[in-house]
């Protein structure tokens, strides 16, 4: 066996969740990897609701999915990841099969612009009450920037809370590394 790299992972993670038809969200689209990953997955039938702040990302992302083919299949929103509840309708947010947020900055973009502790809990707290049972979040946690650990560390206050009667929470990354690796932390509702 060989350990899978943390987005690898996450992918796999999205891979074992998300079918043909079923309704996803990237909270964080940054350069489009993840959306064009979900759209793949969700199919023609499905759709992938991507949100990011700034104009640069959902520009990237607009551009990864066009050159995809895969467009059609996602709506793509310049707003905070804790608006879903205004952008995404309500019969399909009844039906969100799984979600994935990579915390941090823009990859190339500007490093002063980073997700928000308080916008992270409101937006995977809104997630998990309409996540369907299966469903899943997946969140790549890059905490080594600042505001990153405040952000980690509410984000984990959180998900230790959740009942595990409800939830089943998976903490996965490389412990042995330099410089704050990220890791994963993925809230499948039972």
């Amino acid at each position: 066996m060989k350990l899978k790299r943390v987005l690898q992972y996450a992918h796999e993670l999205m891979e074992d969740t998300l079918q043909e038809g079923d309704i996803a969200i990237d909270a964080t689209c940054g350069n489009g990897h993840d959306t064009s990953h979900l759209c793949n997955l969700v199919g023609t039938k499905g759709h992938v609701y991507a949100f990011d702040i700034q104009s640069q990302a959902v520009e990237n992302t607009k551009k990864r999915l066009k050159e995809n083919q895969v467009e059609e299949r996602a709506t793509l929103i310049q707003q905070s990841h804790h608006k879903i509840e205004d952008h995404v309708p309500y019969s399909h947010l009844n039906k969100l099969q799984g979600a994935i947020f990579n915390l941090g900055y823009l990859p190339g973009g500007d490093k002063t612009v980073i997700t928000q502790p308080d916008h992270t809990i409101e937006s995977v707290t809104s997630i998990l009450h309409y996540l369907q049972p299966g469903g899943l979040v997946v969140l790549v946690v890059y905490h080594g920037h600042p505001g990153g650990e405040e952000e980690k560390n509410a984000l984990l206050e959180l998900v230790k809370g959740l009942g595990q009667k409800d939830y089943s929470v998976l903490q996965y990354g490389f412990i042995n590394q330099k410089n704050n690796p990220p890791f994963i932390v993925a809230i499948e509702k039972k």
